[in-house]
């Protein structure tokens, strides 16, 4: 069994697909500037649980943040916990950097 992993922006999301298949078994969503991307819901499909999809989509759009530069906003708690399971893609986390204070 192969996971591909394709962005879709036009959806504004990442799929994943099983042996290069036309079914989606899951899919991570996201909202993207040009300096961050944030990722809000990931969703495997029940028949498609526990065969690594969720792993296979964070890793792959992981991967591209960092190839495109982009700091990460994990709002998603897949995402969040995969990466604090996985502290090598840390350092793609969004800091809020503002020292604005009321």
């Amino acid at each position: 069994m192969t996971v591909t992993v394709v962005d879709a922006p036009e959806a504004r999301r990442y799929e994943a697909r099983l042996d290069d298949g036309p079914e989606v078994a899951g899919f991570a969503e996201y909202i993207r500037t040009a300096e961050l991307i944030a990722f809000v819901h990931t969703e495997v499909s029940p028949a498609h649980e526990g065969l690594g999809i969720g792993s296979a989509l964070v890793r792959a759009s992981l991967d591209e943040a960092r190839a495109a530069g982009l700091r990460v906003l994990a709002t998603c708690p897949f995402y969040a916990g995969w990466i604090d399971r996985h502290p090598e893609y840390a350092d793609l986390l969004y800091q809020n950097r503002s020292k604005v204070s009321d």
